[in-house]
């Protein structure tokens, strides 16, 4: 067992905490990346990225964050394996327990530990995934212009991807395993007035059916009659929302109802001096590479000013 001690401790490891890592490792803050379960995050699950600025090219997800962590490494972040099981935020320094038994102090702390879709976890759906399933429309619907696209959902999710996939598809479905929709009226409002979108009412999904092209189908059950039918499709969107990974802070640090952590509104600052949340965990809006990215930065930089001031106030002491 060890301890590790650094001037900026970020746990995670997808664009927010590399980003955090890559301005306060140029601040000489000599950061320490947790990696966690799912080094690199979500996009090393998400094969073809074509809206990250800056690649004129279809981009491979894996790629692009072994990239951000080499570049990370490169101007002098230490990557470490490891899964936090504890956080104590009564610091600066805040500290934080691996799986391994290893200790980490951080004199400011990045949490950047991400979301995950919620997966229906029907038969196909993970073998499909990449592959015609996928959970993310304004990631992948670029992928499906011109074809016929299903959303499954009911919440605000579902109709804003449904809503948003118009731009590509004239031949939207949105299926629903209600007989009315969670979403706000005027975002209902506007799906059902659209033209190329249509609903399937009181329909759960079974399976997804697919061939060597891909996804085909999606096989569905009626919830009142109990009648089977499969839907023709060659994308489908899952849309039951996103479960933030911040069980570690229960308590600790201030939540939504959704468990997505709560900042200073245009800030990644938590209630906690010293604390800063980036990327995932708390943007339940935007959800791109980008404003991860963006947000880890303005971590760094934030972290950067509150070891700054908190050291002159020292000087004065």
């Amino acid at each position: 067992m060890a301890t590790h001690t650094t001037r900026m401790l970020i746990i995670g490891s997808g664009p927010a905490g590399l980003s955090a890592a890559i301005y306060g490792a140029r601040a000489g803050m000599q950061p320490i990346v947790v990696q966690g379960l799912q080094p690199g995050g979500q996009l090393t699950i998400t094969t073809d990225v074509e809206n990250y600025p800056g690649f004129r090219d279809v981009i491979q997800g894996p790629w692009l964050m072994q990239e951000m962590q080499a570049q990370a490494e490169h101007v002098g972040t230490r990557m470490l394996w490891d899964t936090i099981t504890s956080v104590d935020l009564s610091g600066p320094p805040f500290r934080a327990v691996g799986d391994s038994g290893d200790i980490y102090e951080g004199e400011t702390l990045v949490i950047a530990t991400g979301a995950q879709a919620k997966w229906l976890g029907v038969p196909g759906e993970q073998e499909l995934s990449g592959k015609g399933v996928s959970a993310c429309a304004t990631c992948d619907g670029f992928f499906y212009r011109g074809k016929k696209v299903v959303v499954i959902g009911g919440g605000n999710t579902a109709v804003e991807e449904a809503l948003y996939l118009t731009n590509h598809s004239q031949d939207v479905t949105l299926i629903h395993r209600r007989d009315s929709l969670r979403a706000e009226k005027i975002l209902q409002d506007r799906l059902l007035a659209h033209p190329n979108i249509k609903v399937l009412w009181n329909k759960a999904v079974d399976h997804f059916v697919g061939d060597a092209s891909g996804l085909t189908g999606v096989a569905l059950t009626d919830t009142v009659t109990g009648a089977s039918s499969v839907e023709p499709t060659q994308g489908a969107f899952v849309a039951i929302g996103h479960a933030p990974a911040t069980e570690l802070f229960k308590d600790k640090l201030e939540m939504d109802a959704s468990g997505y952590l709560l900042v200073e509104p245009g800030t990644p600052k938590t209630a906690i001096p010293g604390v800063f949340a980036c990327g995932d965990v708390m943007d339940h809006v935007y959800r791109q590479a980008v404003t991860a990215a963006g947000t880890g930065c303005m971590a760094a930089l934030d972290a950067e000013r509150f070891l700054a001031e908190r050291e002159f106030a020292a000087t004065k002491g």
